[in-house]
This record gives structure tokens, C-alpha cells and sequence, in this order.
């Protein structure tokens, strides 16, 4: 009989919560869906359309990849807050995505969701500025 080896545990690596870029991956991927719906609720487009937008829309701050983008259509589309239809653009069919009524009402919950969040963000700036050395004026 042979003895089954014994799964050897691989240490995961522990987040660097000192980089700015760990914070900015984590906030992009949280709002990336966000941003898509928001896009998408300006008019209907096509995948890649949607990717520029966001990153047009955000400054280049949250700029999803195709590789995100197609996950969460297709996720967007099986829930029923998008549809989409093929369309030829330029010789190549295309999907294009249309935000449903659905669609709209997640946008407006989540543009609430995130405001809440905005809202102890702010607060959370006051309470930082407030941990800042002493000015001149009070020493």
C-alpha cells in the first residue's frame, strides 16, 4: 500500500498595507464593476468601448483590462441587469451591451452604497489630518 504524501502548505504572501499600489489594486477592483455599470448607463457599447470609457471616466484611475471586462458583462448579462446584441463594426461582429431597467436600479443603489462610503472615507481624511504634527503656530 502506499502511503498518500501529505499536502505541503505554501505560505501566502502578506500584503504590503504600507504600498499605495496595494490600495489602489484593491479599490480599482472594487470599482471596477461600478464603473462599468456607470458607462453603460450613458448609452449602450461594445467591450472594449466600455474599458476606455471607465478609464476615460475615472482619469485613468480605475482601468479595467479586457480579461475583467468580459467576466463581468457576462456576470451582468446572466443577472439581467445588461442585455446584449451582435452587431458587425467594422467587419467584425461585436457584442454590444445595453443596461437594463434592472441594470439602472443597481446603478442607483450602488452610486448610494458607494456615497456612504465616500462619506466615512471623508471622515476618515479628518481624523488622519488631525494625527499631523503640530504647526508652528501651537508649539
Amino acid at each position: 500500500m502506499s502511503r498518500s504524501a501529505l499536502p505541503i502548505a505554501v505560505a501566502k504572501p502578506v500584503p504590503d498595507f504600507l504600498s499605495r499600489a496595494y490600495w489602489n489594486g484593491t479599490i480599482k477592483m472594487s470599482l471596477s464593476k461600478f464603473f462599468i455599470l456607470r458607462v453603460l448607463h450613458q448609452k449602450p457599447m461594445h467591450g472594449y468601448d466600455v474599458a476606455r470609457m471607465v478609464e476615460r471616466t475615472t482619469n485613468g484611475c480605475c482601468s479595467p483590462t479586457e480579461g475583467t471586462i468580459y467576466p463581468v458583462l457576462r456576470e451582468f448579462e446572466e443577472g439581467g441587469y445588461v442585455t446584449s446584441e451582435t452587431e458587425v463594426v467594422s467587419g467584425r461582429e461585436r457584442k454590444v451591451y445595453t443596461l437594463t431597467e434592472k441594470g439602472r436600479e443597481a446603478f442607483k443603489v450602488a452610486v448610494e452604497a458607494w456615497m456612504d462610503v465616500t462619506r466615512f472615507l471623508i471622515d476618515s481624511e479628518k481624523l488622519v489630518s488631525t494625527d499631523a504634527a503640530p504647526s508652528d503656530c501651537c508649539s
